[in-house]
C-alpha cells in the first residue's frame, strides 16, 4: 500500500453506584431556541486526482491481526443470530487491540439452521470483493428516494475504479423501479450498482441498516478504502480527493463528523425521547450501563475532552480498512446489536472505551466540521419513518457472566 499511485489500474458490571436519571440530571424545560442556519463552509480539495499518490508514511498506524467468528453451535432461545450472541466476558475481552477471532455480524447457526440473514446474489459479492475504494449507501423498507452521486464532481478516474454500491431490499428495488428507476443488465441506476439483499437480519429497518453503514470491512474484504453516506445524502465531491481530505491529510484512518446542534450524549437521550426515536425503557437501559463503565458528560470529566463532540452526526463516513479502524467498527456495530439501533448513543462510549483499554494505541480519529460534511453531501428529507425493535433482554443485559472491569 505504501507509495500507491491511484492514478493507473483498476481497481458484567458493578450496579451499586448512584445513576442518575435523564430526567433528573437534565430536568426538561420548555424553550424557543432560535431557528439555527446550516450551511457548507470551503473545502480546499485538492485540484484534481492526476497524480493523487497516497503518502509514503500514511499507513503507520497500529498492526495486529484480525479474524471473526463465523458460526455458533449453542443458539438463544430468542433474538436474531445475525450478530451473535456475545457475552459481557467476551464483550469486554474485544477491546483490546490484539491479535483476536471477534463478533462482527454475519454469524451463522448449527448445520442445516436457517441462514441469519443479509443474502446476497453470489455475482454481486464477486463483484465486491474485486472492490479496492467503496462508496456505499442502503435504503431498506422503501424508506427513501433514490439519490445519484453528482455526476460533474466525479472525476473519470474514480467512475472507472471506485465500486458504487447501493444496498436494496426486494420492496425498495420494485418501488425504485415504480418510480423510473430501472437498473440496467448490469443492475446499475447511473453510478449506483445496485445489490439487493434478501431476508434482512432484522426487523427495524435502522438497525439492518447499521450492518452496511459500519460492516464494510466484512463486505468488501479487499477494500483499502471506504465511504458511507445515508439515503438522504447526495455525493457532491470526488472520493479520491474526499480520501485525500480527510483521511491523508489529517493522517487519520477514521473519518465522521461532530453533531450541528449536540456535543454531548445526555443531550442526544433526551432528544432521541422527545421525539420518540425509540423506546424510552431501552435507551435508559443503554444510558445507564454506559454511565456505570465510565461515560461522563462532554464538558464533566475535569479535563479537556478528547473529542470536539461526543456526538456523531453519523451520515457520512470515511474510513481506512486498518487493523484499529476495522475493530472500532465492529465494536460500534456490537453495541448497536445488543443495545438500541441509534448508533449516536453508542459511538462515544465505543471510542472511549477502546482508547481507554489500549493506552498508546489509539484510532487516529478525524472528528470533522459538520460544514465540511455539507460541503461534500447535500442533505434532504427521508421519505419515511421506518419501524424499531428493541433488542432481546437475554442479549443486552445479560450480567450472568463476569463483569466489566476496565
Amino acid at each position: 500500500m505504501l507509495g500507491r499511485k491511484w492514478i493507473r489500474g483498476t481497481h458484567s458490571m458493578p450496579w451499586s453506584r448512584k445513576i442518575m436519571t435523564i430526567e433528573e440530571s437534565e430536568p426538561f424545560k420548555k424553550r424557543k431556541k432560535p431557528h439555527k442556519h446550516y450551511v457548507p463552509c470551503e473545502i480546499e480539495f485538492l485540484p484534481s486526482v492526476e497524480n493523487l499518490v497516497e503518502p509514503a508514511d500514511y499507513n503507520n498506524f497500529t498492526q495486529f491481526s484480525l479474524s471473526y467468528i463465523l458460526k455458533e453451535e449453542h443458539l438463544a432461545s430468542n433474538g436474531s443470530l445475525f450478530g451473535g450472541h456475545q457475552s459481557l466476558q467476551e464483550r469486554e475481552e474485544t477491546y483490546y487491540a490484539k491479535n483476536q477471532s471477534l463478533h462482527c455480524g454475519f454469524i451463522e447457526g448449527p448445520e442445516d439452521y436457517p441462514s441469519s440473514g443479509f443474502d446476497l446474489d453470489e455475482r454481486d459479492r464477486a463483484y465486491m470483493d474485486t472492490c479496492r475504494v467503496v462508496v456505499s449507501s442502503c435504503i431498506f423498507g422503501g424508506s427513501d428516494y433514490l439519490r445519484r452521486p453528482t455526476k460533474s464532481k466525479i472525476s473519470s478516474y474514480s467512475k472507472k475504479n471506485v465500486c458504487f454500491i447501493m444496498f436494496l431490499d426486494e420492496l425498495t428495488l420494485a418501488t425504485l423501479s415504480s418510480e423510473g428507476h430501472v437498473p440496467d443488465e448490469n443492475g446499475s441506476i447511473g453510478l449506483w450498482r445496485t445489490v439487493v439483499v434478501k431476508n434482512l437480519p432484522y426487523k427495524d429497518m435502522r438497525r439492518a441498516g447499521k450492518v452496511p453503514k459500519l460492516l464494510a470491512q466484512r463486505l468488501f474484504p479487499s477494500a483499502l478504502y471506504s465511504i458511507w453516506l445515508d439515503s438522504k445524502l447526495r455525493l457532491n465531491a470526488d472520493p479520491m480527493l474526499i480520501i485525500e481530505y480527510f483521511l491523508w491529510r489529517k493522517k487519520a484512518e477514521y473519518a465522521i463528523s461532530v453533531h450541528y446542534d449536540r456535543t454531548c450524549v445526555w443531550e442526544e437521550v433526551l432528544q432521541n425521547k422527545r421525539l420518540n426515536k425509540y423506546n424510552h425503557t431501552a435507551i435508559d437501559e443503554q444510558f445507564y450501563f454506559y454511565q456505570s463503565d465510565g461515560l461522563v458528560k462532554f464538558n464533566d470529566s475535569g479535563q479537556e475532552p478528547v473529542l470536539p463532540s461526543y456526538v456523531p452526526e453519523g451520515s457520512f463516513i470515511v474510513r481506512a480498512h486498518t487493523p484499529m479502524s476495522n475493530l472500532f467498527s465492529c465494536l460500534w456495530f456490537n453495541e448497536v446489536n445488543r443495545f438500541t439501533s441509534r448508533d449516536q448513543l453508542s459511538f462515544t462510549y465505543t471510542y472511549l472505551k477502546l482508547r481507554r483499554m489500549n493506552t498508546g494505541r489509539n484510532l487516529h480519529l478525524n472528528m470533522f466540521k459538520d460544514c465540511e460534511r455539507r460541503a461534500v453531501a447535500k442533505l434532504f428529507h427521508h421519505r419515511t419513518n421506518g419501524t424499531a425493535d428493541p433488542p432481546p433482554t437475554d442479549l443486552r443485559m445479560n450480567k450472568t457472566h463476569s463483569s466489566m472491569s476496565s
